[in-house]
């Protein structure tokens, strides 16, 4: 057999590779283009017309829930003086 010298040295390679590895991959450097890169894929900078037809959107479905509303009390009202 290899004899306690080997099992030291088996030992030292099963503690040593794993953190080596975890240290090496782990550095932000690595990581950081990646994560901006992914982040502006996810998340792009606002654009002026893109937020302008989001508004636009935005306020023409309120006017349209807004015409429903009215036309709902409309009704109501109508049904009272009948």
């Amino acid at each position: 057999m290899g004899g306690w010298h080997l099992e030291i040295g088996k030992m030292a390679l099963y503690m040593t590779f794993p953190v080596a590895l975890f240290h090496i991959f782990n550095q932000p450097a690595y990581f950081e283009e990646w994560v901006t890169k992914t982040k502006r894929d996810i998340y792009p900078p606002d654009s002026e017309s893109h937020r302008k037809e989001l508004e636009d959107a935005i306020k023409m479905i309120r006017a349209k829930q807004e015409e429903k509303q009215m036309k709902a009390f409309e009704e109501i009202e109508n049904k009272r003086k009948h």
